[in-house]
């Protein structure tokens, strides 16, 4: 996410109202509801996430247990238990 000038934007009265609540500070200003997207939607993490668990499941079934999938992957072992639970 970049930042733009307020002024390049925005009408010098607006500018004037924001700055009696908040004075060269920065804000955020969320999309609007209908606008936004789902989570993931811009890249493949999503598929990859999905990609990872699927392949604990298999390490668990070929023998591994939740601590040693927890080094593996790098993540806690509720975590490990949670996609588990999620896989079967």
């Amino acid at each position: 996410m970049g930042y733009r000038k307020a002024e390049e934007i925005l009408p010098v009265e607006i500018i004037e109202l924001i700055q009696q609540y908040i004075d060269g500070e920065s804000i955020y200003i969320p999309r609007k509801s209908s606008r936004r997207k789902a989570w993931g939607t811009g890249t493949q993490i999503k598929q990859e996430l999905l990609r990872r668990d699927k392949q604990i499941y298999e390490d668990y079934l070929a023998g591994s247990n939740t601590g040693e999938l927890a080094c593996k992957y790098f993540l806690s072992e509720k975590s490990i238990q949670r996609i588990l639970r999620t896989q079967r």
